[in-house]
């Protein structure tokens, strides 16, 4: 049978990708192809999930879909090895790299429709965060099926290219981000008397569910913040502790420099 999937690089984000894929049946193992470098990482992915493995690029430039799941950094030493084959006009390529510019990615693979994706590491529990900027020459249908493929992992929007580093210091690099803050409730937790077990459920749960409280509500932040600070309360004065040290434009800086850095690896 025909490739109609092939994934270069089978790390975190692409198996995680082709897992959901897979579950919601939206390819078959048979069509998919997964190339890596590392012999124990495509006998993981062919015993797992079935699908065809190769350490050969060229492999998988016959798919009608090419998903990039790999470092920036090791862009060009794939595309050398890709050096002399020719696409097919309805090629499809998405890309995944942090901060590498459509403009970079279109003269890697000329002649194919290229969408940049920012996918984050939520998506390895399908519920991640994607924004996607089209390439010009994407139809619609390639678009909607960059969306469906997306969609498998989680939420999808739609962004212009100009936007793609500002997604990637939010959403991109946002995990790490809440990460810390769960951590530094845990531990406030502990430093107040907590076993480290029960603090770390609490702050994990409790970060959770303010998420879906937001989402579900469509609340603005500041609301729900005011509906729990009552006067002379325990809660305003834990926020007037973090606007103390900076909490707010800690936050803010770190998303920018995420940005920053996403605009440094384009260049």
């Amino acid at each position: 049978m025909s490739i109609q999937l092939g994934i270069i690089g089978g790390g975190v984000m692409g198996e995680a990708i082709l897992s959901r894929l897979l579950d919601r049946n939206l390819y078959s193992p048979e069509n998919v192809m997964v190339s890596d470098p590392l012999q124990q990482r495509r006998d993981y992915l062919e015993q797992t999930y079935g699908v065809k493995v190769t350490d050969a690029n060229q492999a998988i430039f016959t798919a009608r879909t090419i998903l990039l799941a790999i470092k920036p950094q090791i862009l060009d030493r794939v595309v050398s090895e890709l050096s002399g084959m020719d696409p097919t006009p309805a090629t499809l390529v998405l890309s995944i790299l942090a901060g590498m510019p459509l403009q970079r990615l279109k003269a890697a693979f000329p002649g194919c429709a290229i969408v940049r994706a920012m996918p984050n590491t939520p998506a390895t529990v399908g519920a991640g965060m994607t924004a996607i900027a089209p390439g010009t020459g994407v139809s619609p249908e390639q678009m909607d099926l960059a969306k469906t493929i997306f969609s498998a992992v989680g939420e999808v929007v739609e962004v212009s290219e100009s936007l793609m580093d500002a997604v990637t210091g939010l959403s991109g690099s946002g995990p790490a981000f809440v990460a810390l803050l769960v951590e530094a409730l845990a531990d406030g937790g502990v430093a107040s008397g907590l076993p480290r077990a029960i603090a770390s459920q609490l702050a994990v749960q409790t970060v959770l569910g303010t998420a879906k409280l937001l989402q579900e509500t469509e609340l603005h932040p500041a609301q729900l913040k005011d509906r729990v600070t009552s006067p002379g309360g325990t809660t305003i004065a834990g926020v007037a502790a973090l606007e103390a040290g900076g909490f707010r434009a800690a936050a803010i800086a770190a998303v920018k420099a995420a940005c920053a850095r996403s605009q440094e690896l384009g260049r």
